[in-house]
């Protein structure tokens, strides 16, 4: 395991000496220690970028040569696969398959725009038509600049690569802090780097605390753009940051996303893919559907049968057989949600599945699947993320009512509804504020389709072709090409 900070191509150790601990949620074993960098650690990180944009070879190399970098990334992702997922799981918690699914979209996202860094190889300017027959005009791209990336714990290495790679595919030189709470599996992406070539100042990695190392990114001077996930407070203090210098930023924020069930759907489809959408990850998942609003006519029935099946789920830790959901990321977070729970309570919401400790795990951050119904719409619980596995329940009267109360939140990350009426679903889907929208299912993720959110969710879009144009600049070529002379001045 990595214990350096990968600055330019080699592995320092951060000029201040300080090193933080990493601790297993499932143990609370502290069992390695990451660098804490800090304002001059990322100073030699960012002009170690700088320089490989301005006058390095990764900007100005083809795309396919790029593409064969990214490709060779992708490959000992792979080869890397039980390595990389068991770290996953130490460091994070998460069950092992879920951390193994994790590792291979990984590798999937490297190939993915190691294609569309590819395609840009010999592909036409895009030809503006003008009125004016006297000019042509052309668009092209170019890669943004240096990139400041600050990635969330939920997904450590997952997040890392919604950055990473359509980042480098574009031609930009990236600085990236993950979060100090889940760092080992992004500081093995620098041995990858280092192992299959990446010139040096390309990638640089740098952990730390928010405050110390995220703070001097988002505040450096040399950084072009700015791309943060993570929760709405700290992205509200980026966009301020950024905006001093009127960096470009893109942002995938937080949400409390609802899912709707009608009357007519399958009960036991419906409940599967209600769990699915909040217990996945220990319910750490920013667009979890965490809202669920029932029709009216069956919100008994699917209710009860969520309570047992919630009551069913394996606890453990994500490296026994069989563990369906894994401990909280740390105490910190663990303490946050059992008060939110508390909280809930106090405000008039009901228990109807989990809210505390299993009694049979002593040690770890273990939280049970946990329901909650009978709150108001004004409740906290009901308005605010609680980032957990907690979701919360309520019954609508019909599809405007469903509509209304989805709607009603300052977030608008993800949403979800069910029905066997599809011209309905479609209806709703389209209705929803949010940027993503699930039929039938919940959490689907693809990276060949758009990533964010409405409203304090975010802004801007990763994954996809939208994700790869993040990191392009937009520049108009336009020529004088007519035989007369302009002749404004000189006649």
């Amino acid at each position: 395991m990595q214990d350096k900070l990968f600055i330019d191509g080699k592995w320092v150790a951060p000029v201040a000496g300080g090193v933080l601990d990493v601790t297993d949620p499932a143990t609370e074993e502290v069992f390695h220690k990451i660098p804490a960098a800090t304002v001059p650690d990322v100073d030699k990180a960012v002009k170690a970028a700088r320089e490989a944009f301005d006058n390095g070879p990764w900007p100005k190399m083809k795309g396919s040569e790029r593409a064969r970098i990214l490709r060779a990334i992708a490959d000992k992702i792979v080869e890397k696969k039980d390595f990389l997922a068991r770290l996953e799981v130490r460091d994070n918690g998460k069950p092992l398959p879920e951390a193994a699914w994790d590792m291979d979209d990984v590798a999937g996202c490297f190939r993915f725009y190691a294609e569309l860094a590819e395609e840009s190889d010999g592909k036409p300017d895009e030809v503006i038509p003008l009125g004016d027959a006297r000019f042509n005009s052309r668009v092209i791209r170019e890669p943004l600049g240096v990139v400041g990336a600050i990635t969330p714990w939920n997904y450590p290495l997952l997040m890392v690569s919604w950055k990473v790679a359509p980042a480098l595919a574009a031609g930009c030189t990236v600085v990236l802090k993950p979060s100090e709470l889940a760092s080992l599996t992004t500081l093995e992406l620098g041995a990858i780097a280092e192992e299959v070539g990446l010139p040096n100042g390309v990638l640089n990695i740098v952990t730390g605390l928010g405050q110390d190392a995220g703070a001097a990114i988002t505040e450096h001077p040399l950084i072009d753009k700015l791309a943060f996930t993570g929760s709405v407070a700290t992205g509200r203090k980026v966009m301020i940051a950024g905006a001093q210098d009127i960096k470009n930023v893109s942002l995938e924020l937080g949400g409390k996303s609802p899912f709707v069930v009608f009357a007519d759907s399958d009960i036991e489809e419906a409940v599967e893919w209600i769990m699915f959408g909040i217990f996945w990850n220990q319910g750490q998942v920013c667009s979890a559907t965490s809202r669920v609003l029932i029709e009216e006519p069956i919100y008994g029935k699917v209710l009860a049968r969520l309570v047992e099946e919630a009551k069913k789920i394996r606890i453990g830790n994500g490296l026994d057989d069989g563990t369906l959901l894994g401990p909280i990321i740390s105490r910190g977070q663990y303490d946050k949600i059992l008060a939110a729970i508390e909280r809930g309570k106090a405000e008039g919401a009901k228990v109807a599945a989990g809210g505390q400790r299993p009694a049979e795990l002593n040690t770890g951050y273990f939280i049970e699947p946990t329901v909650l119904t009978d709150m108001s719409e004004d409740a906290w619980v009901w308005k605010e993320e609680i980032f957990g596995p907690v979701v919360c329940v309520k019954p609508f009267k019909n599809e405007a009512d469903a509509i209304r109360m989805a709607n009603d939140s300052k977030y608008g990350l993800a949403a979800a509804v069910m029905s066997k009426d599809l011209a309905r679903a479609e209806r709703v889907a389209r209705a929803f504020r949010a940027g993503i929208v699930w039929i039938n299912c919940s959490q689907p993720t693809f990276t060949d389709a758009p990533w964010g959110g409405y409203k304090q969710s975010g802004t801007g879009r990763e994954l996809g072709r939208w994700g790869f144009e993040n990191y392009l600049e937009v520049k108009q070529i336009t020529g004088f090409a007519s035989d007369e002379p302009w002749g404004w001045y000189i006649k």
